[in-house]
């Protein structure tokens, strides 16, 4: 598990948003995004709902989260 990926996932997960986690990451929104995928891909579950620009964390979102 990537160090990268989890920073991204915790902020994403604090800021409920892909752009503010890139901003403080300094990363870009696609870049926070591909983290998230290859996250929820080497976990092989979903870790975010996303609802237009709402995000939601998922039940194994706040498991990881803890």
């Amino acid at each position: 598990m990537d160090i990268r990926r989890l920073q991204a996932f915790c902020k994403v997960y604090e800021l409920k948003s892909f752009s503010r986690a890139g901003e403080e990451l300094l990363l870009s929104q696609p870049t926070v995004s591909a983290h998230i995928m290859a996250l929820e891909s080497e976990l092989g579950t979903r870790l975010f709902d996303r609802l237009g620009r709402t995000v939601l964390p998922t039940p194994a979102a706040r498991i990881l989260y803890q």
